[in-house]
């Protein structure tokens, strides 16, 4: 039975699903224009700092003043309707809430947010990839402990890749590489909020028209996104991370089998069974043919002869030896997609992916010379962005991870392309989030 026969069938019996979300930038309000067109989900409230802010997310994605009226939770629950708070406590502990969806982007709100609504027997869809590559494993086993479900978010590419590798080997061919593809120069990692629109090239007008936030853009462009997601889908899948991080080979779809397989084959990984994001840029600027920019991948081989002849009679696009292919998606819809994590979370009691191990980790890297007494701006900032490296490379080297990186003190100075360590950053250890990586990291 198929989830949307699932989701409907559960509405007829006992009503929808009922859903909160935290957070309400740019991401949320994918997920809101989806949330009034999918038949079985009661979003019950939206929390945010700034409510106005949420109301705004709410009427900028079509939805009715009168759906959003309720002035609690309670008359929410009563009506149908939605209520928008600044308290995302009081929504995890909404009677008979079912799943939260953490979209703040915060890694430090989001551990606080995920722990409150597993202790709360909430279902968590984490779309706030920062706190899963932080503290996710530790987060995912809470979450079994506790008999619900922490996953990742369909629609980002971290989930769609893991679907890609879970087919893979479902179907038994081996994992060469997984990844997705992004707009990526090397110049890139020097980006800051005041260039990032320079590199997109987006209009005044287009930035008018949306929620767009120029930190959270810097952190795609700079390859801290990049990094942080093939974090997650190490942790999730026992993929490695190769030791030089990731290389952003510049790659089009038809070429992945070719390029994404190990040097020693004349491809570009260092390692096989790894992470790898393809550029939609050559290294001169120009525009990759037919480019992944927006879609993720999965390079495989195939274990039999028999299965190469079959890969040629089906029209399988190969690498020349005819062993290495690849399947790809060309899109992922984020938000707009949401729904299947919620439907399989509730109704299979199934993750659309989670962390299950330390595999991958995300440093922080100083993009200019900092000095001691600097307060750090994290990710997409001015000052650092982040860097994949295998986990124990990164603990190794006592590396301060991208997502502790923010809103703290340096007590030494670091010059530009250096790595900070622990003992760099002036860190509260009060902290949930703080608390949650020391443990994960004395495992």
């Amino acid at each position: 039975m198929n989830l949307h026969r699932l989701l409907v069938e559960r509405n007829r019996k006992s009503g929808p699903i009922k859903v909160g979300v935290i957070g309400a930038g740019k991401f949320s309000s994918m997920f809101l224009t989806q949330a009034l067109h999918i038949e079985g989900l009661h979003l019950v409230g939206v929390a945010d700092l700034s409510p106005d802010r949420a109301r705004a997310a709410l009427a900028r994605t079509g939805w009715p003043s009168e759906r959003y009226a309720a002035t609690s939770f309670d008359e929410a629950l009563r009506t149908g309707g939605t209520h928008v708070s600044d308290s995302a406590d009081d929504l995890i502990d909404v009677p008979g809430l079912e799943v939260v969806l953490e979209i703040t982007g915060d890694p430090i709100a989001g551990t606080h947010h995920a722990v409150r609504a597993i202790d709360a027997g909430r279902h968590v869809v984490m779309v706030n990839v920062e706190a899963d590559c932080l503290v996710g494993p530790l987060l995912a086993e809470r979450a079994r402990r506790a008999g619900v479900v922490y996953t990742m978010a369909y629609g980002d590419q971290p989930a769609l890749i893991c679907e890609l590798i879970d087919w893979c080997r479902t179907v038994g061919f081996d994992v060469v590489a997984a990844g997705k593809g992004t707009k990526y120069l090397p110049e890139y990692s020097s980006s800051t909020p005041d260039t990032v629109w320079d590199h997109y090239g987006f209009t005044a007008e287009q930035l008018a028209g949306g929620d767009y936030n120029p930190k959270m853009f810097n952190s795609f462009l700079d390859g801290t996104k990049s990094a942080i997601e093939m974090a997650a889908v190490a942790n999730g899948t026992g993929l490695q991370p190769q030791d030089e991080g990731l290389l952003f080979p510049p790659v089009g779809a038809d070429d992945l089998a070719t390029a994404l397989r190990p040097k020693e084959l004349g491809g570009s990984l260092t390692r096989r069974g790894t992470v790898e994001v393809v550029s939609s840029l050559n290294r001169d600027g120009t525009e990759v043919d037919r480019d992944l920019r927006w879609g993720v991948y999965v390079t495989f081989e195939a274990r039999t002869d028999y299965a190469v002849q079959c890969f040629a009679e089906y029209g399988v696009r190969t690498d020349p030896t005819g062993r290495y292919g690849s399947l790809y998606r060309p899109y992922h819809m984020i938000g707009l997609e949401l729904g299947v994590s919620i439907a399989s979370a509730v109704l299979r009691g199934e993750p659309t992916g989670t962390a299950d191990a330390f595999r991958g980790d995300v440093v922080a890297v100083a993009k200019r010379d900092l000095k001691a007494g600097e307060v750090l701006d994290g990710e997409g900032g001015f000052m650092v962005y982040g860097k994949l490296a295998p986990a124990h490379a990164s603990l190794a080297a006592e590396a301060l991870p991208i997502g502790l990186a923010h809103g703290c003190k340096l007590l030494n100075d670091v010059p530009a392309g250096a790595m900070l360590s622990w003992s760099d950053a002036d860190l509260d250890d009060s902290v949930l989030a703080v608390k949650l990586r020391r443990e994960l990291q004395e495992r």
